[in-house]
């Protein structure tokens, strides 16, 4: 399998990418980009700064001036390409994948997200000849630290003091990295759960939306009385929250929450989510006076949408927050900081915001190991024909008390099903027929 991806470039060490690999495509980025100067950050991986090294390698050899940011989350990646106002940057990261895996995610000016069809594509042509010859002059390269700069960005989002109780998992993952000197500047109470950086995962993969990898979080809130839990994935861009009670609150009700928020600053602005999302986010942001935007799944189709509408918010059910004065990229800890934000404005625990959303139940997404995914999607198109069908990404069907969207995975062999109605008894009717034809789910 390719380790060119639809969003990034992700593989396992050794034996899918070397240093090699990564000083062809750090010279095939520069060309793409059509010259520097290019960020290069990188996480906390036993391999990622051998690759990060052979990645500068490359850009310098093609002439690009570069600025080394180290050892950083993604998030403060996204910042220094924004920040530094530069031709564009890399993260040397695999997110929450195994220890063996490593990869990159690529940006463009004004951190523009690079996608297999942008991009990456060419990169993957690149990687396949020989390095190129080197440019007439070696770029230049410079170390720079970013935290100080950073930190003052991200405490924008919370405007005062608070002494509400969090407890934080950092699943060894970089916000462990990124987030002491933010709690430390806001005073913030937190009790942080494995913070220690560790590539191996010893504690539980650093992926917060599965549900087994938030219960010692869940477990603190419970023990401690905590306001409120957050996680975070492995290179800290997304994030999951847990209010008071350790109930996990699902990533497309935080969106409405924030949405809400942030149009009471901007009324009348546009709010981007993806096509899972839930009935309740478009309800709320029009309630709310925003303009709700449908997008398909995806960072780099949400991204584009937001810029193309001017859009102040956007949110994915994968726990992807994305701010257009963050520009205009994901942020988990931006997120966790509005939420507090949210919560000491309001006075109200983070269950009496979210109880009214569970207006709709709702299975959450579940995975099928089919063969013919397009044959699968032809034949749901056949079964619910007499629904209002649409295909912006897989196949949505939309009854007056129910809706299914079945898409296939970007990143695994997959179809992915989510499935909301009014009540129970719809659901489960639905999800019966909808399980006659897709089979049993993946376990």
């Amino acid at each position: 399998m390719s380790v060119f991806k639809a969003y990034d470039v992700r593989g396992i060490y050794g034996e899918q990418i070397d240093e090699d690999l990564a000083r062809k495509i750090g010279a095939a980025f520069v060309d793409l980009l059509g010259g520097g100067p290019i960020v290069v950050g990188r996480d906390m991986r036993a391999c990622a700064p051998s690759i990060a090294k052979a990645f500068i390698e490359g850009a310098r050899r093609r002439g690009a001036d570069v600025i080394d940011i180290g050892l950083v989350s993604t998030p403060q990646t996204y910042f220094a390409i924004g920040h530094f106002e530069v031709n564009g940057g890399v993260q040397i990261t695999a997110s929450h994948n195994p220890s063996e895996y490593i990869g990159m995610k690529f940006c463009r000016r004004d951190c523009v997200p690079i996608s297999y069809e942008t991009g990456i594509r060419h990169l993957e042509e690149a990687a396949a000849k020989d390095l190129p010859q080197p440019a007439d002059r070696e770029g230049c390269l410079s170390a720079r630290v970013i935290t100080d700069d950073y930190v003052e960005h991200v405490s924008r989002w919370l405007d005062a003091p608070t002494d509400l109780a969090l407890v934080i998992d950092a699943g060894n993952g970089m916000a462990g990295h990124e987030l002491p000197p933010v709690l430390d500047k806001l005073g913030i109470s937190a009790e942080r759960l494995y913070f220690d950086l560790d590539g191996s995962f010893p504690n539980h993969e650093a992926n917060p939306i599965k549900a087994e990898n938030m219960q010692d979080l869940i477990g603190r809130v419970r023990e401690t009385g905590a306001d409120l839990g957050v996680a975070f994935d492995g290179d800290a861009d997304r994030c999951a929250f847990v209010d008071e009670t350790g109930a996990i609150i699902s990533s497309d009700l935080m969106t409405a929450i924030m949405a809400r928020e942030l149009l009471g600053r901007e009324p009348g602005a546009h709010v981007v989510y993806d096509l899972r999302s839930s009935r309740v986010v478009a309800e709320e942001i029009e309630q709310a006076g925003g303009k709700p935007v449908l997008e398909r799944v995806g960072h780099s189709f949400i991204k584009a949408t937001m810029r193309k509408t001017n859009a102040i918010f956007g949110g994915e059910l994968s726990g992807h927050y994305y701010f257009r004065e963050n520009y205009t990229s994901d942020s988990g800890v931006i997120a966790m900081l509005l939420t507090l934000e949210i919560l000491r404005k309001t006075g109200k625990k983070l269950s009496e915001l979210v109880n009214p959303l569970r207006r709709y139940p709702a299975t959450g997404e579940i995975n099928f190991v089919v063969e013919d995914k397009d044959g699968m999607i032809r034949r749901l198109e056949d079964e619910f024909s007499d629904g209002k069908i649409d295909h912006v990404d897989g196949i949505t069907v939309r009854y007056p008390t129910w809706w299914f969207n079945v898409r296939k995975s970007n990143t695994e062999p997959l179809l992915r099903l989510n499935l909301e109605a009014d009540d129970g008894a719809t659901l489960d009717s639905a999800k019966s027929r909808l399980l006659a034809l897709l089979g049993e789910p993946e376990e």
